[in-house]
C-alpha cells in the first residue's frame, strides 16, 4: 500500500427522525472507475495521447483539447467542488504502475490545486491520498504494470478528525481493495468500515500462483475466489463491530435489471460468477427486490446478507454505471459499480439517500460513471 504522499425499503427499517433529515450530520461516499489516471493529470505529467484532440461523441458533447488542458488538469478537483467536497472518493483503475511515486505526487497536486482564485485550500477542500497498486509479479504483468489500482481520497477535515486508519489486505495483490476504518467513539454506536473495491473481471485468461507463477485456474475461478476473500473480510468487520459499506466498481450486473440492452449471460461462466457474488453478499429478501440472479444456495455456506442501497432505495429503476465509450450514449450499459452496507447499518436507519451520476458529463474520460451514498455520520 502507498502511504499519504500526501422495491420499497425492508420492514424493519428506522426512519431517521424529520429535523435529521434537515441538516444531517452526514458523511458522503463516491465511487467512481476512472478508466486510468493519465486523463486526469495535467498535460505536463502525462504524454499528450489522442485523447486530447477535439472529439464529438454521439451526443454532441466536446473533449478536451489542448488549448483547454484545464478539461482535465483540475477534472478530480472539479469534480470534488462541483459535489460540495464530499467526504471521501473511492477511485479504482488508477493503471499507475507500483513505485511510481511521480505520477502519485501529481495526482495529489492536481486534486489539491486551486481551480480559480477563489478557490481556497482549507480543510475542508483539500484531501489525502491513500493508493493500493498491484504488486503481483505473475499476473500483474499487462501494459509494464500499469493496470488495476485503486485510490481513497478522504477530506482532510474528516480524516483528521474521524479515520483511525487506511489499509489494505493480504489476500489482495493486485491493487483492488482499501480499507477505511473510522474511529470506535463511546457513545456513538457502531463505527464504520468504508470498504473501496475494484473487483476481478472473470474471464478464461489463466490465472497463476502469485508465489510460483503456475497455472492454478481462470480469472473466473480467481473472480470467485476475490468474491469469498471479500465476503469473508467483510464479516470479520462486522464481528469486531463495524458496521460495513462496500463500494466500488464489483465487475457484477446483479440481474435482469442491471443490464442494457441485455443482461450478459454467455459464456455460461458469467451465470455463476453472478450467482456466485449474490449469494455471498446478500439474502433472499435482497436478491428478489434486485431480481437478482441467484441458483440453490448452500445455507451453511457464510452471506453478508448486505444491502444494496440503490435497490433498496429506488426499486426496479433501470440505471446504469458502465457506458461502453464506443457504443452510443445510452445503447449499451449496465450496472455493475455497486454500494451495498451492512443489513444493521439500514435498519437503523442511517443510510440517507444514493444516487448514480448517470450523464455523459460526468462519466467524464472514464467509461464508468460515479456513485454515491450519503450516511448519517459520527456524532
Amino acid at each position: 500500500m502507498t502511504r499519504e504522499i500526501s422495491p420499497p425499503p425492508l420492514k424493519r427499517r428506522k426512519l431517521v427522525p424529520q429535523d435529521s433529515q434537515t441538516k444531517p450530520q452526514s458523511i458522503r461516499v463516491f465511487s467512481w472507475n476512472i478508466n486510468g489516471v493519465d486523463a486526469f493529470l495535467p498535460p505536463t505529467t502525462t504524454k499528450i495521447t489522442s485523447f486530447f484532440k477535439p472529439t464529438t461523441s454521439s451526443n454532441g458533447r466536446v473533449g478536451p483539447t489542448k488549448a483547454h488542458p484545464e478539461a482535465t488538469s483540475n477534472l478530480l478537483r472539479g469534480f470534488l467542488s462541483r459535489h460540495n467536497w464530499p467526504e471521501v472518493l473511492f477511485l479504482q483503475e488508477l493503471k499507475i504502475k507500483q513505485g511510481d511515486f511521480k505520477t502519485l505526487a501529481a495526482l495529489l497536486t492536481a486534486i489539491n490545486s486551486p481551480l480559480n482564485s477563489n478557490d481556497t485550500l482549507s480543510e475542508d477542500r483539500t484531501y489525502t491520498l491513500e493508493a493500493v497498486l498491484p504488486r503481483d509479479k505473475y499476473n500483474a504483468r499487462g501494459f509494464q504494470g500499469k493496470l488495476y489500482g485503486v485510490g481513497t481520497l478522504t477530506r482532510k477535515d474528516f480524516a483528521r478528525n474521524h479515520v483511525a486508519r487506511i489499509r489494505d489486505v493480504d489476500w489482495d495483490l493486485e491493487g483492488r481493495v482499501s480499507i477505511v476504518e473510522l474511529e470506535k467513539r463511546v457513545g456513538q454506536g457502531k463505527p464504520l468500515a468504508l470498504i473501496n473495491i475494484y473487483a476481478v473481471n472473470g474471464t478464461p485468461a489463466p490465472y497463476r500462483s502469485p508465489e510460483t507463477g503456475k497455472v492454478i485456474g481462470t480469472r473466473h475461478d480467481h473472480k470467485k475466489a476475490f468474491h469469498t476473500h471479500l465476503r469473508d473480510e467483510c464479516l470479520a468487520l462486522e464481528s469486531q463491530g463495524y458496521n460495513v459499506v462496500v463500494a466500488g466498481d464489483l465487475n457484477i450486473a446483479r440481474g435482469v435489471l442491471d443490464g442494457h440492452p441485455n443482461l450478459r449471460t454467455h459464456p455460461s461462466q458469467h451465470s455463476l460468477n453472478r450467482a456466485d457474488f449474490n449469494a455471498k453478499f446478500f439474502g433472499k429478501e435482497d436478491n428478489k427486490r434486485a431480481q437478482a440472479h441467484v441458483t440453490t444456495r448452500d445455507e451453511k455456506e457464510a452471506c453478508v446478507d448486505g444491502i444494496d442501497v440503490f435497490r433498496a432505495l429506488h426499486g426496479s429503476e433501470r440505471r446504469y454505471t458502465y457506458h461502453s465509450r464506443t457504443a452510443p450514449w445510452g445503447s449499451s450499459c449496465d450496472r455493475v459499480d455497486l454500494i451495498l452496507v451492512s443489513k444493521s447499518l439500514w435498519e437503523e436507519g442511517l443510510v440517507i439517500n444514493t444516487g448514480i451520476l448517470d450523464s455523459p458529463q460526468e462519466r467524464g474520460p472514464s467509461d464508468h460513471v460515479p456513485v454515491w451514498v450519503e450516511l448519517k455520520g459520527p456524532g
